[in-house]
C-alpha cells in the first residue's frame, strides 16, 4: 500500500504523460553513482530516514561536526601551491596570504613524492614541474622562509615520503624558535589510495602502513595540533570513482588505519581525533552536499559501534574539500570559473572545514597567480556575499537532499560491508577489487561522455571552432640544473661523520620495530636528503611492484 498523498500520486500521473517529451532529450535521470533522482521530493520520502531531526554538533554528526559551524568561523581557505624551487614557490606563498588566504596547502613535485632526489637519473624531466622539489632540509628552510608556522595551518600533499618532509617541516620550525606543539596543519600520509588511485608508493602496503602508525604515535605525544592523515578519496574520485564508491573505498581505507594503530598498542581515543578526510568536490551539485553529510554520519558510526570510541572528537569527521581537477576542460577555460564556483558552493552547504579551489587554466599548466586570485576570490565571495555561511546546514530537512543523503549512505555501508567479508581493505586492494570497481566506473562514464547522455559544455556540446588563448605559466628550464647545484653543494658542506651515524640508525631503527620517526628527525637536522633517507629505508622494506 502506498504511503504517498493522493495529492502526489495525481501529480505523478501528469508527470509520467510529460515525460515523453523529455525523453527525446535525455533518458535517464539519476547521480553519477546511478542512484534514480525523483522527478519531485515530498514529505514522506523522508519517511526512511532516521536521524533527520539531530543537531549539528551532536551524533552522528549529519547536519555537521560543530554547533554553530561557520557563524562562529569559516572555513579554512587554501590554495595548493608548488611549483619550480623552494624560493619561487615561497614567494606564491607570501602572495596568496598577502591576499586573504588562511592556510598553506603544498604540492610537491613526482620525485619528492617518489623518494627520489633531484640528481636521480629517475627525477630527470620531473624536477619541479607538478610542485615544488624539496631534497634537503635546506630545501625546506627556503621554502617556509618567513613565514608564521606558529599562526598558520600547513597541508603537504605527501604520502611515501610523508615522515620525512614532515620532520623537515618540524625541523625548520624548532630552528625558527617555534615549539612542535604550536605546529598545526596536515600531511596526507594515506598510502592506501596510491595503490588503487595514484601510484606513488615505493614500499609494500605491510611496511607503509608501520611509517603511518608510528606517525600517529610519534604525533600524538609531539605534534597534538597535527592532522596525522587525511584520509583522501579525493584521487579515488578523480581516477573515475562514482560519490558511493569515494566515501565507501575512503572509510574502509580509514577503518585499515584504525585498526593498524590498535594493533600497535595506541588507544583509539589518543589518535582518531586527529584524523581527517580528503574529499573531491564534483559537478552533480545535489549528490555532493548529500555525499558529505552521508560520510559524516556513516564515520560516526564505524567509529563508536565498531571501535568502541569514547570521545566525541574522535567519531568527527573533519574533511578538507578540494574542487575537481578531473572536470576541469582545456576547451573554453572561463567555464571552468563557472565550474569551481558552483562546486566550492557545495563543499560549503556540505559543512568542510577547509577547501582548495582549483584555478580555471590548470586543464592547460600550473596556474597563474591571476587565475589562484579568482579561485580564492570563489571562496570569498561565497563566504562573504551569499549569505550561505550564516545558516547552519541551510539544506538540511530538503526532501530531496535528505533522501538523497540516505541512498548514499546505505550504497556505501553496502560496500563496506563487501570489503569487511574480502578481509578488510588492505586484502581487498591486493585482490584488485577497488582498482577493478573504479575500472569500471570510470568506462561507465567514458561511454556516457561519448554517447551524449552526459554533457560536458565546450566538449561534446556547445563547442566552439576557434580556439581561445590563455597565458599558461612556465617553468624555468634551468630549475633542474640549479636545483642539482644546491644539492650538491648540501652533500659537500655537510658533516659526512654525522650524516653518514643518522643513516646508520634509520637503518637499525627500520630492521628493529622502534618508532622511526626520531631516527628520521635526526637524519634531517644532519642534512641527509630525502633521496637518501628513502633509499635506505628501501634496503629494509623493499619496494613494491603492482601486478
Amino acid at each position: 500500500m502506498s504511503t504517498f498523498s493522493p495529492r502526489f500520486l495525481q501529480w505523478k500521473q501528469l508527470y509520467t504523460r510529460s515525460l515523453q517529451k523529455l525523453r527525446e532529450r535525455r533518458t535517464q535521470f539519476k547521480t553519477s553513482s546511478h542512484i534514480p533522482l525523483e522527478p519531485l521530493y515530498v514529505r514522506e520520502h523522508l519517511a526512511q530516514t532516521t536521524d533527520q531531526d539531530n543537531f549539528a554538533g551532536e551524533f552522528p554528526f549529519t547536519r555537521g561536526i560543530q554547533p554553530s559551524m561557520y557563524r562562529s568561523r569559516f572555513w579554512t581557505m587554501r590554495q595548493y601551491a608548488g611549483f619550480g624551487d623552494a624560493k619561487e614557490s615561497n614567494m606564491r606563498y607570501h602572495q596568496l596570504l598577502k591576499q586573504g588566504q588562511t592556510g598553506l596547502s603544498i604540492a610537491f613535485d613526482l620525485p619528492t613524492q617518489m623518494g627520489y632526489d633531484s640528481d636521480s637519473v629517475r627525477a630527470q624531466g620531473e624536477v619541479g614541474k607538478v610542485g615544488v622539489a624539496i631534497d634537503t632540509l635546506e630545501d625546506m628552510q627556503t621554502l617556509l622562509k618567513d613565514l608564521p608556522l606558529d599562526k598558520i595551518s600547513t597541508s603537504m600533499t605527501i604520502n611515501s615520503t610523508a615522515s620525512i618532509l614532515l620532520c623537515m617541516y618540524m625541523a625548520v620550525a624548532e630552528q625558527a624558535g617555534v615549539a612542535r606543539i604550536k605546529l598545526s596543519g596536515t600531511v596526507q600520509n594515506d598510502i592506501l589510495k596510491e595503490y588503487m588511485a595514484r601510484g606513488t608508493y615505493i614500499f609494500p602496503p605491510v611496511s607503509s602502513m608501520r611509517l603511518i602508525t608510528d606517525m600517529f604515535e610519534f604525533c600524538a605525544q609531539e605534534m597534538p595540533l597535527w592532522n596525522t592523515i587525511s584520509i583522501s578519496g579525493y584521487h579515488i574520485r578523480e581516477a573515475g570513482a562514482t560519490a558511493v564508491q569515494e566515501v565507501a573505498f575512503t572509510l574502509a581505507n580509514a577503518i585499515a588505519y584504525v585498526e593498524a594503530a590498535l594493533k600497535k598498542g595506541l588507544l583509539v581515543d589518543d589518535f582518531a581525533p586527529r584524523l581527517s578526510f580528503f574529499f573531491n568536490v564534483h559537478n552533480q551539485f545535489l549528490e555532493e552536499i548529500a555525499k558529505f553529510r552521508a560520510a559524516r554520519r556513516l564515520w560516526a558510526e564505524i567509529m563508536r559501534e565498531r571501535f568502541f570510541a569514547q570521545d566525541s572528537k574522535s567519531m568527527m569527521l573533519r574533511f578538507h574539500a578540494q574542487t575537481a581537477g578531473s572536470t576541469l576542460t582545456a576547451q573554453q577555460p572561463d567555464n571552468n570559473i563557472v565550474r569551481v564556483g558552483i562546486q566550492a558552493l557545495s563543499a560549503v552547504l556540505g559543512g568542510c572545514q577547509s577547501l582548495h579551489t582549483n584555478s580555471k587554466d590548470e586543464a592547460l599548466g600550473l596556474p597563474t597567480i591571476e587565475s589562484a586570485q579568482i579561485a580564492l576570490r570563489t571562496q570569498q565571495i561565497i563566504a562573504h556575499e551569499t549569505g550561505v555561511s550564516d545558516v547552519v546546514d541551510p539544506l538540511g530537512g530538503s526532501y530531496c537532499i535528505e533522501s538523497i543523503t540516505e541512498d548514499i549512505y546505505k550504497r556505501a555501508k553496502q560496500q563496506i560491508e563487501h570489503i569487511d567479508k574480502l578481509g578488510g581493505a588492505v586484502a581487498a586492494l591486493l585482490s584488485g577489487y577497488q582498482n577493478q570497481e573504479i575500472e569500471e566506473a570510470a568506462y561507465q562514464t567514458q561511454l556516457e561522455f561519448e554517447s551524449k547522455q552526459q554533457l560536458v559544455v565546450g566538449m561534446n556540446e556547445f563547442v566552439q571552432s576557434s580556439s581561445i588563448q590563455t597565458p599558461v605559466m612556465k617553468i624555468a628550464l634551468d630549475t633542474e640544473v640549479q636545483q642539482k647545484k644546491r644539492l650538491a653543494q648540501v652533500k659537500n658542506e655537510r658533516s659526512q661523520t654525522q650524516f653518514k651515524q643518522a643513516l646508520e640508525q634509520v637503518r637499525t631503527t627500520a630492521v628493529s620495530d622502534g618508532n622511526l620517526m626520531p631516527a628520521i628527525l635526526q637524519a634531517v637536522r644532519a642534512y641527509a636528503s630525502l633521496g637518501e633517507i628513502s633509499d635506505v629505508l628501501r634496503s629494509v622494506f623493499g619496494e613494491y611492484t603492482h601486478h
